[in-house]
């Protein structure tokens, strides 16, 4: 499938997919959505919540590799050290990678960016103190991890062109896979995701959205 990279609307890159007429991002800036669903909505409350632990983290949807890049940012600021394994069937060519603006943005070097990236599959890679990762790369069906992680990023692309990632079925094994207290933060805020997740068990928030958008959700699992 082919990937077009677009600037959006605070600078950062984005990758779409015409094909799908698709982003892995907010048209409205991938930068800004990434810091605002997932760290300040996600990890800032993850480490309130378990203060003195090792953060096990999981991505739905590593795409891009801006959400663990920008995670592993925040785990040298805060000295935390966090356990992160991302999910991803289709992994962007390096090609496009390397095309991608986030360092230059974020001012930080592009090494450890590109590291993200080039770390093995199906390995835990440790890439600096305080930040490990495993990359899997299968499909969201396949995922079954039990009791593991304290929160799940769920960045996969939108309902609207791939709808059996947003259902009842998908949420129970994110249910699963959470430890008790967890959290789940997605950018979506759709009526339907949030009754599949309160299906499960999820109780559920909806949280003011990224610029650009409304609302945004975060499950917790009691």
């Amino acid at each position: 499938m082919e990937r077009k990279i677009i600037k959006t609307g605070d600078g950062s890159n984005t990758i779409h997919l015409p094909e799908w007429n698709e982003y892995y991002h907010s048209k409205h800036g991938a930068i800004q959505e990434a810091e605002h669903v997932f760290i300040r909505n996600g990890l800032k409350k993850i480490f309130v919540k378990f203060p003195d632990q090792p953060i096990h983290l999981l991505e739905m949807g590593f795409g891009t590799g801006l959400n663990a890049w920008i995670t592993s940012i925040e785990s040298a600021k805060l000295n935390k050290a966090i356990i992160y394994t991302g999910i991803e069937a289709f992994p962007v060519d390096m090609g496009v990678i390397e095309k991608l603006n986030y360092p230059d943005l974020l001012k930080d070097p592009k090494s450890q960016f590109v590291d993200i990236h080039t770390a093995s599959w199906e390995v835990k890679n440790q890439l600096s103190d305080h930040f490990y990762l495993t990359k899997f790369k299968t499909h969201f069906e396949k995922v079954a991890f039990q009791d593991e992680f304290h929160l799940i990023y769920y960045d996969a692309f939108g309902a609207r062109v791939q709808p059996e990632l947003w259902t009842i079925a998908i949420f129970e094994r994110m249910y699963e896979a959470l430890k008790n207290d967890g959290v789940l933060v997605t950018y979506s805020a759709k009526g339907s995701v949030r009754r599949a997740m309160m299906e499960v068990g999820f109780i559920v928030e909806r949280l003011p959205g990224p610029p650009g958008k409304r609302e945004m959700l975060r499950a917790t699992k009691p």
